[in-house]
């Protein structure tokens, strides 16, 4: 029942302040023009992600999560992504300085507060201990998934969407598991997102900027983290990778697009796989549900996967990365090479 209350406390506090927060965004000039990258018209604010976190806040607060070993530190981190968003938002500071703010808050929560990807079970038991290498492996992913959450919030709707279906799986599994900690952080972070969605979807009235983004991405990584990471078999390695796929494979792609044309990493494009729905003809709702369907399959395989052997998880992973690559080629992220669409070509023309 306290959970319940303390999603209806994060939604109810999202919705409220986000019309303030909308109001706040004219007064104080942070707002998101239009440009030649940019799908939206008309200039819409972009301090969002404020509204979000204070719901987070709220609902955290009710179910004093602060009696939780190193949650104070959790909320430390969450204050220092809030203000290198806001600093983003309002004056768009350097990547090197966002990304200071990003290692500083990940820093907090892996060195401090001892939260790490400690080690991995192979099959017959046998344990890999990651050692002084969990700091480097656990930095990673919480950079990695900061990054995945803010590189697609280029469409109305889409980074809230598709954190509320990554985060409804991981509450799902974690209510399997009877997971506390996990499952209060879920419904709390739910409830805010949730609560924003209703004036970030098409046509969105606000933004949730860098500072909702990254704040998104920051706590998805601490609770996949608790509930996933801190031991598990190499098997549940996959789950969360798998849940996020969306996400984490539209980043690597933007990555190696922009490495391979000799670009800065952070520099924008309009190239991410929402520009590609758009480009072959899908309205901006169209592509948003399109990106949503696509996580909730996702979603339904990492659960599914939960439930077998070893061997069938290696083989859900596999066809899992196949459809990722099928996606990628479909929607022209490798530009003109498609290597598996071609070779399902071949085969149906054959059989002609």
């Amino acid at each position: 029942m306290n959970m319940f209350i303390s999603f209806l406390i994060s939604f109810a506090t999202t919705v409220i302040l986000t019309p303030f927060i909308i109001n706040l965004s004219y007064k104080i000039g942070a707002i998101d023009l239009p440009n030649e990258r940019k799908v939206h018209q008309g200039g819409i604010p972009r301090i969002g992600g404020l509204a979000i976190i204070i719901g987070f806040l709220v609902g955290a607060f009710y179910l004093n999560l602060d009696d939780y070993s190193n949650f104070n530190l959790i909320l430390i981190s969450v204050v220092v992504i809030l203000i290198t968003g806001i600093l983003d938002d309002i004056y768009n500071i350097k990547p090197i300085y966002k990304f200071a703010g990003q290692l500083l808050a990940a820093l907090l929560v892996v060195a401090v507060a001892e939260l790490k990807i400690e080690y991995v079970i192979l099959p017959n038991n046998f344990k890999v201990d990651f050692g002084f290498y969990s700091y480097f492996i656990t930095l990673f992913w919480i950079l990695a998934l900061i990054n995945s959450i803010n590189f697609i919030d280029g469409l109305d709707g889409l980074a809230a969407g598709v954190s509320i279906i990554a985060l409804g799986s991981i509450l799902y599994l974690s209510l399997i598991n009877n997971q506390t900690l996990v499952i209060a952080l879920a419904t709390v972070v739910i409830g805010c997102t949730l609560g924003f969605l209703l004036f970030n979807f098409h046509p969105a009235k606000i933004f949730m900027g860098d500072t909702g983004s990254q704040f998104l991405g920051f706590i998805i990584a601490i609770i996949s983290i608790i509930g996933f990471y801190k031991s598990v078999t190499i098997f549940s390695l996959f789950i969360p990778i798998i849940i996020l796929g969306v996400p984490l494979f539209d980043t690597f792609f933007a990555i190696m697009r922009r490495l391979l044309s000799k670009k800065g990493i952070s520099q924008a494009d309009r190239s991410h796989i929402h520009h590609k729905l758009l480009d072959m003809g899908f309205s901006h709702r169209e592509s948003v549900l399109i990106i949503y369907f696509t996580c909730i399959i996702f979603s339904a395989i990492a659960i599914s996967s939960s439930r077998v052997t070893l061997w069938q998880s290696f083989i859900i992973f596999i066809i899992f990365i196949i459809i990722l690559q099928l996606l990628a080629e479909f929607t022209g992220l490798l530009g003109k090479k498609q290597i598996f669409l071609s070779f399902f070509k071949k085969i149906l023309f054959r059989n002609k």
